[in-house]
């Protein structure tokens, strides 16, 4: 049961496609919504548009009492920051490093891993057990490992399915631009079928190969859960997908703003 005394904390994930928004109460996650990433948005500009979300379900700017960001897109974050500041007079959590995890960061530099991976791990984690693999579908597809003893021990980084696919639209002469659906077999008859089935059942094969790899490393068995905007896509199509968790990221992001607020 939500406790009257829970504040409303508004949870921001800023990605380079994609930018999530959600509000928590207590452990509820009361309301949510994506919207496609713009570098030249101002401050008021988001204003006017995250207002319009809140109004859609009944909030309102003044009903914010805290909030946390997690951001891969530098110039972004003082704009959101300038955002709490004037409309919410708030000074938000910001996932940075020396934010408290809960878990050990073992990459040779933690200061390089994307704020986004650790607010997956960190909810993963906690949802899933240890040992643990995590795959983002984003803009790059990330696979990340999670020790059993829960330290985060890095991963890998490719392409995402979209960037795959523009590239090869950008680089050569006359394959055009396709939707991203897995056809019903892998010989394509024609131009499009072929680049649907290279890319996706390519990105399958992929999640297959390195999630076999990963396992191996991790002593041979970790559960794999996956998150991103393709991960329900992918996961019909191979069985070393798991669980799929659509809102993962803000519920790393609600932990996270728990363990440092308190």
């Amino acid at each position: 049961m939500v406790e009257q005394s829970d504040p409303n904390v508004l949870a921001i994930d800023i990605g380079n496609t994609n930018i999530v928004l959600g509000v928590y109460r207590g452990e509820e996650l009361t309301a949510y919504w994506r919207m496609s990433t713009s570098p030249h948005r101002m401050p008021d500009e988001l204003a006017v548009l995250i207002n319009w979300f809140f109004a859609y379900r009944g909030l309102s700017f003044q009903d914010i009492e805290d909030g946390i960001i997690s951001c891969v897109v530098p110039p972004l974050l003082p704009v959101f920051l300038e955002l709490f500041e004037d409309y919410m007079h708030l000074n938000p959590l910001v996932v940075e490093p020396g934010t408290k995890t809960g878990m050990r960061i073992l990459y040779d530099n933690p200061q390089e891993v994307g704020a986004d991976r650790i607010v997956n791990a960190v909810a993963a984690k906690a949802q899933y057990g240890t040992p643990l693999i995590v795959i983002d579908f984003g803009t790059a597809t990330t696979f990340d490992a999670i020790s059993k003893e829960g330290d985060y021990l890095g991963g890998a980084i490719a392409p995402g399915i979209a960037v795959a696919g523009e590239a090869l639209v950008q680089r050569t002469a006359k394959l055009p631009r396709i939707e991203f659906v897995v056809p019903s077999q892998a010989i394509g008859k024609n131009t499009i079928s072929s680049m649907q089935s290279g890319i996706m059942y390519g990105y399958v094969s992929l999640v297959d190969g390195m999630v076999a790899r990963l396992k191996e490393e991790l002593g041979g068995e970790a559960r794999v859960v996956a998150t991103g905007g393709l991960a329900e896509h992918i996961a019909r199509y191979t069985p070393a997908i798991e669980a799929v968790n659509r809102n993962l990221t803000l519920e790393g992001l609600k932990l996270l703003y728990e363990l440092n607020r308190s």
